[in-house]
């Protein structure tokens, strides 16, 4: 009788396991929560997420430079990243250069209107480093 009741009670306690595991939800990968897409009180429906998750590999840096410094920048390019809270310098590589301005002047296209182009630049630092990075975040880019 009594190994009867050890089996039933190693049974239940791998029934409550199996049921709080069911329950329990773990990220595919470390990430910072970017966005929180529910309050507390609010339906849910299945299947649907509940929060937006940001790996240190997807964080890059969008900054715009003039249109008479997009010519020295190129893709695989290394730029150096500071901001405030950050320590060191953060390095990141050149991912994407835009082909067109991002912001665009006035109608009228002249010589004196030019400087007002702006073209805008990504760049990914290293995963290592990208966590000492906050989304939206002020930071000043420069060139080693």
């Amino acid at each position: 009788a009594q190994a009867a009741q050890l089996e039933a009670a190693k049974a239940a306690l791998a029934q409550a396991e199996w049921t709080l595991a069911q329950n329990r939800l773990t990220a595919p990968a470390a990430g910072l929560v970017f966005d929180t897409l529910y309050r507390v009180g609010e339906w849910v429906p299945a299947g649907s997420p509940v929060v937006s998750l940001l790996p240190p590999g997807n964080i890059k840096v969008r900054f715009f430079v003039p249109e008479t410094a997009l010519g020295t920048l190129s893709a695989g390019q290394t730029v150096h990243i500071a901001c405030d809270g950050c320590g060191a310098v953060v390095p990141a590589r050149i991912t994407y250069v835009a082909h067109q301005a991002e912001y665009t002047p006035p109608v009228i296209y002249s010589n004196d209107t030019r400087d007002k182009l702006v073209y805008m630049i990504e760049a990914h630092p290293a995963a290592a480093d990208a966590v000492k990075l906050n989304p939206g975040q002020p930071v000043q880019v420069t060139r080693p």
